[in-house]
């Protein structure tokens, strides 16, 4: 992938190697619109399908904001294309939004009509999915704060990085009478513990960095000057990693860990059957044997072949072989 910009959405697209800089440019207040969420799912669809990209950073533009929060005339325009409806008929559309978004003449039409307020939360749902289930890995680096959509967007990442300052993340939507609608519910549940995540969205209250990762919502807090770099370092290191296991990994945590035990175990055994017989893995279990035969002893027992793995990202071999 080339340098770029989708001057549409406000992405500014940078390549480092097999890492994307993406820089979130949401005009003056730093808003997440419609524009930008669609520019966003096509960026996924493109780093799906290069295997090139390894890592991708996502950074804001505005000076103290990863995100502000969503453009809340997005969501109150598109409340007002929605009929008052009891629970199980809001349940019923978005499951028929959810299908009518996937047949692109019908959907189309029904862009236009009641229906595409949730075809737009379909989609934008769906895109934090795909981050969650592909084999690149995402990494937020807040620049500054990130409220609502800002802080779910980070949540749907699967490394974030805050600088230190003055700055603060949250979920405020209860404030202005409604519930976070960009996964919060679901990711900072996971991400915080169920009654944490409940205190949070009831009072509306953001939090700290230093807060923010003592309960574990961010990885690391570092200095605003060099959270670019640390981002891309660990997107390197990261992404080093064989990619069809990288998104094995996040598979089976990402939708296994949220179900059942047995149901779990479920996803993780369909993962580990489809990655076994994978080019990179048999190439690598042979070598580990073949160097378990040659040294006598386990290799990852010993502490700088172990260290090399981390390094590289994989099992060292002894002659020069790529993984993909």
């Amino acid at each position: 992938m080339k340098n770029k910009q989708i001057r549409s959405g406000g992405l500014n697209v940078e390549v480092r190697g097999p890492v994307l800089i993406v820089r979130l440019d949401g005009g003056p207040h730093g808003l997440m619109g419609l524009a930008m969420a669609d520019a966003l799912a096509a960026l996924v669809d493109e780093v799906e399908s290069d295997r090139a990209v390894r890592a991708v950073v996502l950074t804001g533009t505005h000076p103290g904001r990863f995100i502000g929060h969503a453009d809340v005339r997005w969501l109150q325009e598109g409340g007002t294309t929605i009929p008052p409806i009891g629970h199980g008929i809001a349940s019923a559309v978005a499951r028929t939004a959810a299908v009518v978004r996937r047949v692109p003449g019908v959907a189309q039409v029904a862009s236009v009509t009641p229906l595409g307020g949730a075809m737009e939360l379909d989609k934008l749902h769906d895109t934090f999915l795909r981050m969650n289930r592909c084999g690149v890995i995402f990494i937020a680096a807040l620049n500054g704060s990130a409220l609502g959509l800002g802080s779910e967007l980070a949540q749907a990442c699967d490394v974030r990085l805050m600088a230190d300052g003055d700055f603060f993340i949250g979920q405020p939507e209860v404030l202005l009478g409604i519930h976070p609608g960009g996964g919060g519910t679901q990711r900072l549940t996971r991400l915080v513990g169920a009654h944490r995540a409940l205190m949070m969205m009831l009072e509306g209250r953001p939090v700290s960095p230093a807060k923010a990762l003592d309960i574990g919502l961010v990885d690391e807090v570092v200095a605003p000057d060099a959270l670019l770099e640390r981002a891309v370092e660990m997107g390197l290191y990261l992404g080093a990693r064989p990619r069809d296991a990288v998104g094995t990994i996040k598979r089976s945590v990402y939708l296994g860990g949220s179900m059942s035990l047995e149901e779990g175990l479920h996803v993780e055994r369909t993962e580990f059957l489809t990655i076994l017989p994978g080019e990179n893995a048999q190439a690598l279990m042979i070598e580990y044997m073949e160097r378990t035969e040659r040294d006598g002893d386990l290799p990852l027992y010993d502490p700088a072949i172990y260290d090399d793995a981390l390094k590289s990202g994989h099992f060292p071999f002894t002659s020069h072989r790529t993984i993909k």
